[in-house]
């Protein structure tokens, strides 16, 4: 074995993340949200295969939604989900702005 020639490494893959304006988005809903009293904390992810974005009604637990970036799926369900706590996906598209309004309904809640 030639000890001068360094030994080929695996490609890394690179993490997803949320683009500049994805967060303004969310951020934007999760403002709204925390000003009503409903949110309390959140957390930001990135893994090979998808961002994350989770919301949760008190620290200690477990989040109550999560707002997925999944760029592999964007051909056959759209890129961006909306996951609840158990798992349900409540809603699923290509344009996050059209998959955020699956919280609009809690919004009218609010104001009522």
């Amino acid at each position: 074995m030639d000890v001068s020639q360094p030994s080929p490494r695996r490609p890394v893959a690179e993490d997803v993340y949320f683009s500049r304006e994805e967060l303004d988005q969310i951020l934007s809903l999760y403002g709204y949200f925390v000003a009503a009293g409903e949110w309390k904390d959140y957390a930001i992810g990135g893994a090979p295969d998808r961002a994350v974005f989770s919301i949760f009604r008190r620290t200690s637990e477990a989040p109550m939604y999560r707002i997925e970036k999944r760029p592999k799926l964007r051909q056959k369900q759209g890129a961006y989900s909306v996951v609840a706590m158990g798992g349900q996906i409540l809603k699923r598209g290509a344009d996050l702005r059209a998959v955020l309004k699956v919280f609009d309904r809690q919004k009218l809640k609010l104001i009522s």
